[in-house]
C-alpha cells in the first residue's frame, strides 16, 4: 500500500529487536514480533517525545542528550517485548524493572567504552609527550573495542538474525523516505545503511570525545574517569547534531561515512519475511500518525 504522506516529512527512527523490529515516529512507538508460530504480534503506544512538549529542550546538543535517554527507554521497553513474544517468556516487566535494565546497560556500556580504556591508557601516560596524542590513544582503544565487541557478538547465530532485521529497520524507513511503496519487493531495492543508525551514531561519540577530552588536560585516573562519565551526554548532543546535519546535508556526509562503514558490520540482507515485519511496524506509526492529523484536521473544521 502507498502511504499518502504528510507535507512535511516525519522523523522515523527505530531498533531491531529479537525476531523484530520497533518503529518510532515523533508519537508513536510500534515494536512487530514474528512468533514462532510465524504470527506477527504488535504492541503500539502513545509515546509523545518530550521535545514535542518542552520546546527549550529542542535547543542543539541538549536535544540530543534526550534523544538518546529516550532512545534507551523505549528500545529495553521494545527488547522485552520481543523477548516475551518471541521466546516465550511470560513474566511482564514492571516500570522499575525497565529503569534497572536501562541503568545496568548504561553502567555496563559506560564501563566498557569509557572507564576501561581511560584505565588502559593510564598506565602508559608517561608514554605519550602530549595531552592530544595520549587521547588518540585513548579514542584508537575505544573504537577497538567496540568494533571488537560488534565483531565478536556478530559471529552467534540469534545476533545475526537481529542484525538481519536491522537491516529491514533500515530498508523501510529509506524506502519511506524515499516516497516508495511500502511493499516487499519495492522496499527490498532500498539500501540496508542509514546516516542517522545507532551504530554510526556511537562511532561518531568516540570520535567526538577524542576532541572534547583533550581539552581536559591529564587529571588523575579518578579524575579523568569522573571527567569522563559527566560530560557523555555533552558528547552525546554533538554527535547527534553531526549524525542530523550528515543525514540533511549532502556537504556533511563525509563525516559520518565511518558509521556506514561500521554498519556493514552490524547490519545483514534480510529476507522478505524481516521486511514483512519491518514494514508492518512502520505502517502501524505512520498509519497512527495520519489519523491524529486527521483528528486534529476535523476538530479545526
Amino acid at each position: 500500500m502507498k502511504y499518502s504522506r504528510p507535507t512535511e516529512r516525519l522523523l522515523i527512527g527505530g531498533q531491531a529487536v529479537i525476531e523484530g523490529v520497533m518503529m518510532r515516529s515523533p508519537r508513536w512507538t510500534s515494536t512487530a514480533v514474528r512468533r514462532p508460530t510465524g504470527e506477527v504480534v504488535t504492541a503500539t503506544d502513545r509515546v509523545d517525545s518530550l521535545l514535542l512538549r518542552h520546546r527549550w529542550l529542542r535547543a542543539p546538543i541538549v536535544r540530543g542528550a534526550i534523544t538518546l535517554y529516550e532512545a534507551l527507554v523505549i528500545g529495553v521497553r521494545a527488547l522485552l517485548f520481543s523477548a516475551r513474544e518471541a521466546l516465550g517468556e511470560e513474566q511482564e516487566q514492571s516500570p522499575a524493572a525497565i529503569s534497572v535494565s536501562v541503568a545496568l546497560g548504561l553502567a555496563l556500556a559506560i564501563g566498557l567504552f569509557f572507564v576501561l580504556p581511560a584505565a588502559m591508557i593510564r598506565l602508559l601516560d608517561q608514554y605519550f609527550a602530549t595531552v592530544y596524542t595520549l587521547n588518540i590513544a585513548e579514542g584508537a582503544v575505544r573504537v577497538s573495542i567496540l568494533i571488537g565487541y560488534i565483531a565478536l557478538i556478530g559471529r552467534l547465530n540469534h545476533i545475526r538474525r537481529v542484525f538481519a532485521y536491522h537491516g529491514a529497520e533500515h530498508k523501510a524507513v529509506n524506502a519511506y523516505e524515499g516516497g516508495a511503496t511500502l511493499e516487499v519487493g519495492h522496499v527490498r531495492r532500498f539500501s540496508r545503511f542509514h546516516p542517522r543508525c545507532g551504530t554510526s551514531f556511537l562511532l561518531i561519540v568516540m570520535i567526538v570525545a577524542i576532541i572534547v577530552f583533550s581539552f581536559l588536560g591529564r587529571p588523575g585516573l579518578l579524575l579523568r574517569i569522573t571527567e569522563r562519565v559527566l560530560l557523555i551526554p555533552f558528547v552525546a548532543g554533538i554527535s547527534y547534531e553531526i549524525i542530523r546535519a550528515g543525514a540533511r546535508y549532502r556537504w556533511f556526509r563525509p563525516l559520518v561515512v565511518p558509521g556506514i562503514w561500521l554498519q556493514r558490520l552490524t547490519t545483514r540482507e534480510p529476507d522478505d519475511m524481516q521486511l514483512g515485519v519491518a514494514i508492518h511496524a512502520l505502517q502501524e506509526v505512520l498509519d497512527r500518525e495520519r489519523n491524529l492529523r486527521q483528528a486534529g484536521e476535523e476538530a479545526a473544521v
